[in-house]
């Protein structure tokens, strides 16, 4: 898609015309996971305010990222440890 191509989306009941690089479809699943997202919000709140929905959802999204991101680190920091561990048996074993 060139810079200048739209993808029309809808999102909690609303109709957007999105911009930018990249694959339609892509644009499209990522505007159906932020509906499903402010969806199971409206359903835990009181409110029917779709900015106040819009900001909990991102909220949430956010969470997530960042707990995968933090998770990713993680494993990233054990799989070096234990490259390093497998790396000075190895060293042991050839010497």
């Amino acid at each position: 898609m060139e810079k200048n191509d739209s993808t029309i989306v809808e999102i909690f009941g609303q109709t957007y015309n999105v911009r930018g690089e990249g694959d339609p479809e892509y644009l499209s699943e990522l505007a159906r996971f932020v509906d499903g997202r402010m969806r199971e919000v409206a359903g835990q709140v009181a409110t029917v305010d779709p900015l106040k929905i819009a900001i909990l959802a991102a909220l949430n999204i956010a969470d997530e990222f960042s707990r995968f991101r933090k998770q990713r680190e993680s494993a990233k920091g054990i799989w070096i440890e234990k490259t390093e561990e497998i790396s000075e048996r190895l060293g042991k074993v050839i010497s």
